[in-house]
């Protein structure tokens, strides 16, 4: 990747975006594994003046943009889209993706385990005890080891840079924020989980099981057991499952949150032409393609 960083300072207010170089411009700078992309700031995104600076700069670099994914319960889509607005940029504003989140809102893991759906509750009754369940909240060559390989026999796909999701789970090892589970069965790892709690929030990474065991159900005994750990032991106030309308999510979520993409284009150049008359054209055509 051909990283670029772009930084306006204005006095002691410092913003910055993490970009890199795609294949029809820029992009936000992100990888297989982020839950969302933001600018980075020392002051409140509703004080534009920096971000719009930076809109206003990147016109000389390039003649298109993609910002994505970006969150809106923080302002951070509706900060970017008014900064690149008001900077001269078309912008083209869709979601893309969902992010499932449960607020905990203060209750324990039972008064939580209470609310889930009967089915759900009759699982966790039933399978409780078909497999012995670990947490880890260090990091563990060994363990990392039988979750890598879980992953690859599971139904997963292949994972988009395996080295680096390794180095952030050393990285969050060390500073004592990883949390990861192991389901055995008969001294055979059958599922595996990769948490991070951060900032009173707990991100659901990674998880996996072996087709061959679905019928223990330990990827949800798994997740119970972890929620029951950041909930009671970390106390956090936020799960977040990253991105994905994935049914089986809304087993555990309470809350779908939109994930959003800003397609900026800057017509005084020319390069951006083709892309907003094909936008213009979709516009158009769409009202007549109904039936």
């Amino acid at each position: 990747m051909r990283p670029l960083v772009v930084v306006a300072q204005d006095g002691q207010k410092t913003a910055a975006m993490v970009l890199a170089q795609g294949h029809s411009g820029l992009e936000a700078m992100g990888n297989w594994y982020n839950f969302t992309w933001q600018p980075i700031s020392n002051s409140p995104l509703s004080d534009a003046n920096l971000l719009r600076a930076i809109a206003h700069d990147l016109k000389s670099r390039t003649h298109h943009i993609m910002l994505a994914p970006l969150a809106d319960e923080d302002g951070t889509a509706s900060a970017m889209e008014q900064a690149f607005r008001t900077s001269g940029w078309h912008v083209r504003r869709v979601q893309c993706d969902h992010n499932q989140v449960l607020p905990v809102k203060g209750r324990s893991f039972a008064q939580y385990r209470s609310t889930l759906p009967g089915p759900m509750r009759t699982v966790l009754k039933r399978k409780s005890g078909k497999v012995e369940v670990r947490i880890i909240t260090q990091f563990d060559a060994d363990i990392w080891q039988t979750y890598a390989s879980i992953y690859e026999r599971s139904w997963k796909p292949q994972e988009g840079a395996p080295d680096l999701l390794r180095r952030f789970a050393e990285t969050q090892g060390h500073g004592g924020k990883l949390r990861m589970a192991i389901a055995m069965r008969d001294g055979i790892a059958v599922a595996a989980q990769f948490w991070t709690v951060e900032n009173k929030v707990a991100y659901i990474h990674k998880l996996a099981h072996l087709p061959e065991f679905q019928s223990l159900s330990a990827g949800s005994i798994l997740t119970a057991a972890l929620l029951e750990y950041v909930i009671d032991t970390d106390a956090v106030e936020l799960v977040d499952f990253g991105t994905g309308n994935d049914a089986y999510k809304a087993d555990w979520m309470e809350l779908v949150r939109p994930r959003y993409r800003l397609e900026c284009s800057d017509p005084h150049q020319m390069k951006a032409w083709p892309r907003l008359l094909r936008q213009f054209a979709s516009r158009v055509a769409r009202p007549f393609g109904r039936s």
